[in-house]
């Protein structure tokens, strides 16, 4: 189980586990789209989770990652919220991508994706009334951000409402959310630095760019390259900068934020800056509220002081 964050999630789309996406076609025993897949439940792989990410913008989806042999758990859960969630499901073998985002080491995982941000909800199924608690708790978090759209169940009562089509985004966050989905993070980066300069406190954007700088960072080296390359060089800013990128990109913040302010210490002034500069961007993407930022801005405080 698991305590669900009360930071605001909307604006900019969190996409540092998926940085390298799969260009394979999804594989796997029940292939997305399948028969007795629904609008409720459906399958879904690497290659096909930005439609995950897009649906999450309208309606808390919950993804439970399973194995082969291990049929998922909670369909009938999902089902009974009448299209107020929808049930996303991974076989975490043959999808790493969303098996190292979702930083998967066991099925069953169960997790959610609310505006295209990750939450971490329960490994293991616990009983059905501490999974409701739970989901009860997520609606509540999507509503505080606003996303409360539904998705259909069958045919509508007649006279029935459709339901209000969600807010859009600021133009610059749109078109921002836009060439995330097409893998064009220059483009992303642009368009957030224009709506800072429209509105300095424009937090959404701010968080944003901290977010599509670190995927536009990314798409270079590989993990093991810059994980050598920081080994090689315990001095090296940058080498350490890239590692503490690849930290907070797989959600070990402690392991970034720790390395930074280690180097820090000892880093000359003009160093020092450039490590703040990126600690302040890495508290953007976890949240002012997070427990593990407030720790690291006190021990950075501490070291200006």
């Amino acid at each position: 189980m698991t305590d669900l964050p009360t930071a605001n999630l909307r604006g900019a789309v969190d996409l540092s586990g998926l940085v390298r996406r799969a260009a394979e076609p999804p594989r796997g025993d029940r292939p997305a789209g399948e028969a007795g897949a629904s609008a409720i439940v459906f399958d879904t792989s690497d290659a096909e989770f930005q439609g995950v990410l897009e649906l999450s913008a309208r309606v808390p989806v919950v993804v439970e990652f399973v194995a082969p042999g291990l049929a998922p758990a909670l369909p009938p859960v999902v089902e009974s919220y009448g299209g107020r969630l929808v049930l996303a499901i991974v076989d975490g073998t043959v999808n790493p991508q969303l098996a190292q985002a979702f930083q998967v080491r066991e099925v069953p995982t169960v997790a959610a994706v609310i505006g295209g941000r990750p939450v971490n909800l329960f490994v293991g199924i616990p009983s059905d009334a501490e999974v409701r608690q739970v989901f009860d708790e997520l609606l509540q978090l999507a509503a505080e951000n606003g996303v409360t759209g539904t998705v259909p169940v069958g045919d509508a009562p007649e006279g029935e409402k459709a339901e209000p089509a969600p807010e859009p985004l600021p133009p610059h966050h749109q078109e921002a959310f836009d060439a995330i989905s097409a893998g064009d993070y220059p483009t992303a980066i642009a368009e957030y630095r224009k709506a800072i300069v429209e509105n300095p406190r424009d937090q959404l954007a701010v968080a944003g760019l901290a977010q599509v700088s670190l995927l536009d960072r990314l798409t270079g080296a590989t993990a093991a390259e810059i994980r050598d390359a920081a080994a090689a060089g315990p001095g090296d800013v940058d080498a350490q900068l890239a590692v503490a990128d690849l930290d907070v990109s797989g959600g070990h913040l402690d392991d970034a934020f720790g390395r930074l302010l280690d180097l820090f210490a000892g880093a000359a002034p003009a160093e020092r800056e450039i490590i703040r500069t990126r600690l302040l961007d890495y508290f953007e993407i976890a949240g002012g509220e997070d427990p593990r930022v407030i720790v690291a801005r006190g021990r950075l405080a501490s070291l200006l002081y």
